[in-house]
């Protein structure tokens, strides 16, 4: 950024400062008009099977989203009135339970085995409900909790949509518990380590603001997934404080050279905008990776992080100054003791064990990538989520009371004839796993025609196409359930070649499929954007190298903590860390070469330079890093949804291991390779030319 753009930011800080207030209110109204997807399935990609039988449950058949009920120790009257009144509920489109099918003043005893064993199990019966909205809409949301209201203490409700309301419900009761623990850690932080208690006000105020903004902004993508809503704050929080922190820690340093505060902070600006940008650049081209994975989740949080990090470095660099200024004698006024030491011999301690540090250094990766690319992960949702939940007991509930843990539906031609629909049945049913078989043929062969009512006809067959309820002992993803859907899937594509199979375990099978391809293809897309943007901005062939490494081993290790220690997490918890803890690394690795250069171009030897980058760059990488640290660290231990802990957790451990990396043997790599560097790098020991003067010298010649 030109000197002079940068002074002319720093003459007005009332007028700037009363603009990003007044900016507030676009954003607020934004921020409660954005919907919120607690569906991580509807970001599957539309071209898959599985997607496309959602979208037919939906339209024709008004069967987006089924849930069970189950009712225990009540007489057949009470569940009867209640399937009536469940029926009234708008956002319901059928409840089928016996009453639906052959009244209720038929004995038990007078049921066919088939149908006592799919609506009876000991002194508890099931019916099912479907609805004409998908399971994360807001209608279906508003219908469960209508059915809650209906049922007593011995009714259980179970299916994904209840999954996903109850994830719904604990989101938004943690979430102010989430932001106020990220705003209360950083604090701390920020006030042991810098010298004003008054200071982290300030930096906090700056990033809530570019918060909010980014919060409002989201307003234009119309929806966003609750898990980017979980952690935006926190992560952008943690990713962009840095930001803060560099822009004024350069502002105390150029404070002895200016008489006016304002031409300090201009040149504070101008002189840390390289390393601002070219973290920034790489933060974003990490996120801005993640859009490219066919899960749309990726494109979800790439894009909302992305626009995040950009709306941070112009809030640092547009207002953030203009705030300080304003509060400076107040900040001086609260000013004490920095508990955080001198770090002078930390530096020396690194330069003179180099050689033990950097074939450390090298003899880590071998371990660390080892353990990366074996440690355990999982997909299946509802295991992330507490197992006091309601829906987690009903489910628990079904699957030992009925041996059903999931539901496939089939949805096939309605011009398939009745023997080949039977007989596809069949084939279906002999599958070891399959509990049963809800198809409308079995019906009418089990109950004569004239007592199927037509409700019973619409729900398995409409606008030319027949559905099939196929129910499976097996749990969702499962070896044996994607095993299971693979066999049902040749069995009915050899009957119609167009049919289709979906439902939870269906489209959590894609999920993993989908997902194991995205984190390869986010992987690589990173790395090579990466080393294009950092390339571009050292103008160096030899930093990116350099860089590149130590965030790789940075990641490694993170990602390999959970082969050691057994613990399986969340399938999206790798793919997100990559990204983040890849721009979090370069931030603090981009601050220390970027003063390193500084320091070679004014004539100081490698070591002295290297000293010096180190002094003057380890109080902002430890500040930013524990910032991060604590900031993540205090979700991860009160969420009680493990995919948001896990993400948490290995930010925090990320960013533990970034610092050590980047504090530890980032300088000693830089002493050692300088010859390297400045033979690989333009303009690396001398700064590049004024333009005017480049000019100046062409003409002369």
């Amino acid at each position: 950024m030109s000197h002079k753009l940068a002074q002319a930011l720093t003459r007005k800080p009332k007028l700037v400062v009363t603009v990003a207030l007044l900016l507030l209110i676009p954003s607020l109204l934004g921020a409660v008009a954005t919907r919120i997807d607690y569906d991580i399935l509807t970001y599957l990609p539309p071209e898959l099977d599985s997607t496309k039988g959602e979208a037919l449950l939906e339209e024709p058949f008004k069967s987006a989203a089924t849930t069970m009920l189950i009712v225990e120790n009540m007489p057949p009257s009470y569940t009867n009135e209640l399937r009536k009144k469940i029926e009234d509920v708008p956002g319901v489109s059928n409840v089928i339970w016996i009453s639906s099918l052959i009244g209720i003043q038929v004995p038990t005893n007078m049921f066919t085995e088939e149908l006592r064993e799919k609506f009876y199990s000991g002194d508890s019966t099931i019916m099912i409900i479907q609805y004409d909205m998908p399971g994360a809409s807001e209608r279906t949301m508003e219908a469960i909790d209508r059915i809650r209201k209906l049922v007593n203490k011995h009714c259980f409700l179970a299916g994904f949509s209840v999954l996903i309301k109850d994830t719904k419900d604990l989101v938004d009761s943690e979430l102010p518990v989430y932001v106020t623990l990220a705003v209360a850690f950083s604090y701390i932080v920020m006030s042991l380590a810098m010298e004003s208690w008054l200071l982290p006000v300030a930096l906090l105020f700056s990033t809530g603001l570019a918060i909010l903004y980014n919060m409002g902004t989201n307003i234009f993508l119309g929806q966003i997934s609750y898990i980017t809503n979980a952690i935006a704050a926190v992560l952008q929080l943690g990713v962009t404080m840095d930001f803060s922190i560099f822009i004024y820690e350069r502002y105390k340093e150029e404070q002895a050279n200016y008489k006016d505060n304002r031409d300090a902070m201009a040149k504070a600006i101008s002189s840390s905008f390289l390393a601002l940008m070219s973290s920034s650049l790489t933060t974003i081209a990490g996120f801005l990776s993640l859009c490219f994975m066919r899960l749309r989740l990726g494109l979800d949080i790439g894009v909302v992080m992305a626009k995040g990090v950009t709306i941070g470095l112009v809030t640092s660099v547009c207002v953030l100054p203009s705030i300080l200024l304003q509060f400076d004698k107040y900040i001086d006024k609260f000013h004490h003791k920095a508990l955080l030491p001198d770090l002078t011999g930390l530096a020396q301690f690194t330069l003179n064990h180099r050689k033990g540090l950097i074939i450390l250094f090298l003899l880590m990766f071998i371990p660390a990538l080892y353990a990366h690319q074996n440690a355990p992960v999982y997909y299946n949702l509802d295991r992330s989520l507490p197992r006091d939940m309601p829906s987690i007991v009903a489910s628990n509930k079904l699957k030992s009371d009925y041996n059903m843990s999931t539901i496939h539906f089939i949805i096939l031609k309605d011009e398939l004839s009745t023997a080949r629909v039977r007989k596809m049945t069949e084939e279906i049913e002999n599958l070891e796993g399959i509990e049963s078989v809800v198809a409308y043929n079995k019906y009418i062969n089990a109950v004569p025609d004239f007592f199927v009512p037509q409700e019973i006809r619409d729900i398995f067959k409409k606008d030319g196409y027949q559905l099939i309820m196929v129910t499976s002992a097996y749990e969702t993803a499962t070896d044996e359930v994607a095993e299971q859907i693979d066999q049902i899937n040749k069995i009915v594509k050899a009957y119609d070649p167009g049919a289709t199979v979906t439902g939870e375990a269906v489209l959590s099978k894609d999920l993993i499929n989908v997902a194991d391809e995205d984190f390869k293809v986010t992987g690589y897309i990173s790395v090579i954007t990466f080393l294009i943007v950092v390339t571009i901005l050292f103008k160096s062939v030899s930093i990116p190298v350099i860089i590149g490494l130590s965030i790789e081993l940075a990641i490694f290790i993170n990602q390999g903590v959970p082969y050691f220690t057994g613990h399986a997490i969340p399938f999206i918890a790798p793919i997100v860390i990559s990204c983040v803890q890849l721009g979090a690394t370069c931030d603090y690795a981009n601050l220390m070469i970027s003063r390193f250069q500084e320091e070679i171009q004014i004539r100081h030897d490698r070591i002295t330079a290297v000293k010096i980058a180190a002094k003057t760059s380890y109080k902002s990488i430890i500040t930013s890093s524990m910032v991060l640290f604590y900031a993540t660290f205090g979700v991860a231990m009160v969420s009680k949804i493990e995919i948001i802990s896990s993400i948490c957790l290995l930010l925090a451990r990320g960013a533990l291991i970034s610092c050590a990396i980047i504090t530890f043997i980032l300088p000693s790599i830089l002493v050692t390779c300088e010859p390297l560097i400045a033979k690989t790098t333009l303009w690396w020991r001398t700064p590049k030319p004024p333009k005017d003067q480049a000019e100046g010298k062409l003409s002369a010649v």
